[in-house]
């Protein structure tokens, strides 16, 4: 369970920090080490936001990461507890291929891709990360597969036929 960190109660989202990165920068004085903090946050219901926080310290980092994430919610098209259809995510180069599963296979990912998808809800999938295996461009490549997902019901409205027709 994900609890608000703020007041230590128990939060309706899901908050997953998924790569953090300490940074330097050297300075006159010596090194100023800095934060970053990758974070992806869902409902567990078919809604999931990601974000990067930069911070002096972690907490910070992963708590400005935590509202931007919030911020770029987005709702995904799902089917049960998998996804309707085999997609290919692309971002820079990164590359990530979701495939539906049936009920009782699990989440079958990596690292990023599975933080991903347990946040958004989705209990059966196969995912493989193709080329990059840079987290960001993971996360950024899944959230663009999943965004492109279409359900049956969407794909016959744009088609102007009957789900029948287009489900066989």
């Amino acid at each position: 369970m994900a609890y608000n960190r703020a007041n230590n109660e128990p939060s309706e989202f899901i908050e997953k920090v998924v790569y953090l990165n300490r940074v330097s920068k050297t300075v006159k004085g010596g090194r100023v080490m800095k934060f970053s903090a990758l974070v992806v946050v869902g409902d567990g219901k078919g809604t999931v936001g990601y974000g990067l926080g930069k911070a002096a310290e972690v907490s910070e980092a992963i708590l400005k990461g935590i509202a931007e994430a919030k911020k770029n919610m987005v709702k995904i098209s799902l089917a049960g507890s998998t996804i309707p259809h085999d997609v290919l995510g692309i971002f820079g180069a990164g590359s990530v291929l979701l495939k539906p599963a049936p009920e009782g296979t699990g989440v079958i990912a990596g690292g990023a891709v599975r933080a991903v998808m347990e946040a958004v809800g989705i209990k059966n999938i196969c995912a493989k990360c193709l080329r990059s295996n840079n987290p960001q461009n993971v996360v950024k490549a899944t959230m663009q597969g999943l965004q492109s997902l279409r359900s049956p019901e969407q794909v016959a409205a744009i088609r102007g036929k009957s789900v029948e027709e287009i489900v066989g």
